[in-house]
């Protein structure tokens, strides 16, 4: 169990782009209505024992999460870089059905980030009897005010507070659309759990670079796929997105540890698809564990006909990271190297 010292002085920044969480019965017509966070004290009074500085700032209209964008991931890069120096830790709340999306796009989006974006959401409105937002909340603003003993941010990276846990934000992603535990990481341990106290996994937790400078980036390249494999996949249909001009990017969802079929269709199609400039990645559909390329003849012939392993990243964080190393005009070939390297603790090399 790690206690860190409380510092009144700390100014935070939140952040409303929509979601459930941001919704109230309005007694009136018995409607969900959007929150307005200029109210936000009124609505959560317990926000006021913090002490803390806590500014808002909210889209305007809220955004359904279903209609996250990469536009919108860059505004939301444009929104912490713009306020970067002024705030020593952002609060997102955010609609969970694409968080985990978000969250790995932002790990990627803000290099060198050292302070604290701590996303969350809730499964019920805050306005609902027995809503989980309000602890969500609470929980998530301590925790982007949080520092260790020398005055540093306890968690400086992007993460997903959710249900007692705080898990890196790349490496997560929505497992459930029932419970108030709806998230899950299920190739990397939580950074923290809350309960009576916030415990701190401090192994876990990236460290800050200190000589290299936060640098944001808002370039995405949409024309990425994800291509789930299945039994009796049509290879015109894989023939058909191998061979479309705008797609630069294909995430291969394949079999256990990264297999796939051995027809020589299969990889002629990736093989001049490669050819062309495309990058090819091999994630795979479990929930847990990851790619081994090479294991089976089934991804050995995968190697050979230009495929990089995705290791154990999440398919938010594949397809996010390949979108956004195209935004930035990489070549080919350093998409494939950079998309098999750990660059935001994304994977386990």
């Amino acid at each position: 169990m790690t206690q860190t010292p409380y510092n009144p002085d700390r100014q935070l920044l939140l952040i409303y782009t929509g979601g459930t969480i941001g919704m109230i019965h309005n007694p009136e017509t018995g409607r969900l209505e959007t929150f307005n966070f200029d109210h936000l004290r009124k609505h959560v009074p317990e926000i006021k024992e913090f002490g803390y500085t806590i500014h808002n700032y909210q889209f305007e209209p809220p955004i359904d999460s279903s209609d996250m964008t990469p536009e919108l991931w860059a505004a939301l890069v444009r929104i912490i870089d713009d306020n970067y120096d002024r705030y020593d830790g952002f609060v997102i709340l955010h609609g969970t059905d694409t968080m985990a999306y978000t969250a790995s796009a932002l790990s990627f989006m803000l290099e060198n980030l050292d302070k604290p974006v701590i996303l969350t959401g809730s499964q019920l409105p805050i306005g609902v009897l027995r809503t989980d937002g309000k602890e969500n909340l609470l929980t998530a603003i301590e925790l982007a005010a949080a520092q260790d003993g020398n005055g540093r941010p306890m968690v400086p990276e992007v993460c997903v507070f959710f249900g007692q846990h705080l898990y890196r934000g790349n490496r997560c992603t929505k497992s459930n659309s029932e419970h108030f535990n709806a998230f899950s990481s299920y190739n990397y341990p939580p950074l923290a759990k809350t309960g009576i106290n916030i415990n701190y996994n401090p192994a876990a937790i990236r460290q800050i670079t200190a000589t290299k400078p936060f640098t944001p980036h808002t370039e995405t390249y949409p024309g990425v796929v994800a291509l789930t494999l299945f039994p009796g996949i049509m290879p015109q249909l894989i023939n058909g997105i191998m061979q479309m001009s705008d797609i630069k990017g294909i995430i291969l969802r394949t079999f256990g540890s990264g297999n796939a079929p051995t027809q020589q269709w299969l990889k002629d199609a990736i093989r001049h698809a490669t050819e062309a400039g495309k990058v090819v990645v091999n994630v795979t559909q479990c929930q847990s564990g990851g790619v081994m390329m090479g294991l089976y003849e089934s991804s050995r012939q995968l190697q050979e006909s230009g495929v990089v392993s995705g290791h154990d990243m999440t398919i938010e964080a594949a397809i996010t990271k390949l979108m956004i190393l195209l935004g930035r005009g990489f070549r080919p070939c350093e998409v494939r190297q950079l998309m098999c390297t750990n660059i935001a603790g994304e994977l386990t090399e």
